[in-house]
């Protein structure tokens, strides 16, 4: 197993750009984020004014940025806040596999994009963008040619490996299709000696409900703050 150091969990976005992700990254060691094809997401390393201006350089005029961990700041009236919450972080440190049933998944890559895009447009697992599919790898599920169903991995910190756009079309909850791929997900993790982390918003019970049946447990809390700089 590769050897995983916790504290890097503690400010999760800001491990993952400064070291795993950091060729995909930009800013400076006050903020940092995906480059904004791939992600708005970003952190900063403190809260001082000059911690917001290192911020606003990294972030064009009506560009949005999703701010996640322990140094989430109050922003200039300039910004729009689009969305305010917290962020359940939850790592499952069980090591034995888990169920992935029998449903027809394939792999997800550039010219999937457009449906999911699509996907998540309906169902708001989190933000997606053009090359977010770069951060790792993406599986889904189609009924009809039409996906249905989906997961993948984001943040890379450290031995952990982030979890992520795990979605199931409205019409189709229910039937175990979030469970099956968020299994495939976390076996391939574990084949690689990885230790499987995710964030879910802390209102989505129902999310949380079923990722501590499938063995994650509850580590920790950050704000989460998604706002768009004025023009």
């Amino acid at each position: 197993m590769i050897e995983a150091d916790t504290r890097l969990l503690d400010d999760p976005v800001w491990s993952s750009l400064t070291d795993r992700h950091a060729h995909l990254a930009q800013g400076d060691a006050l903020a940092r984020r995906y480059v904004a094809p791939i992600s708005p997401i970003g952190a900063l390393s403190g809260r001082t004014p000059a911690h917001l201006a290192a911020l606003e350089s990294l972030v064009a005029a009506g560009d949005d940025v999703a701010l996640i961990g322990p140094n989430v700041p109050a922003l200039a009236a300039s910004w729009e806040t689009l969305y305010a919450s917290r962020l359940v972080q939850m790592i499952r440190p069980d090591r034995s596999p888990l169920p992935e049933g029998d449903a027809r998944v394939s792999p997800l890559g550039a010219a999937d994009v457009p449906d999911i895009l699509e996907l998540v447009a309906l169902t708001k697992p989190g933000p997606f963008r053009l090359r977010t599919i770069e951060l790792g790898a993406y599986i889904g599920i189609r009924e009809h040619g039409r996906l249905v169903a989906m997961a993948g991995e984001r943040m890379w910190i450290g031995g952990f490996r982030e979890v992520s756009a795990v979605c199931t079309h409205p019409e189709l909850q229910g039937r175990g299709l979030s469970r099956a791929l968020v299994g495939r997900v976390v076996n391939r993790m574990l084949s690689r000696g990885e230790t499987p982390i995710l964030h879910v918003d802390n209102p989505n019970l129902r999310a949380i409900a079923m990722y501590l049946a499938l063995g994650f447990v509850r580590r920790a809390e950050f704000p989460l703050l998604h706002a768009r700089r004025g023009t």
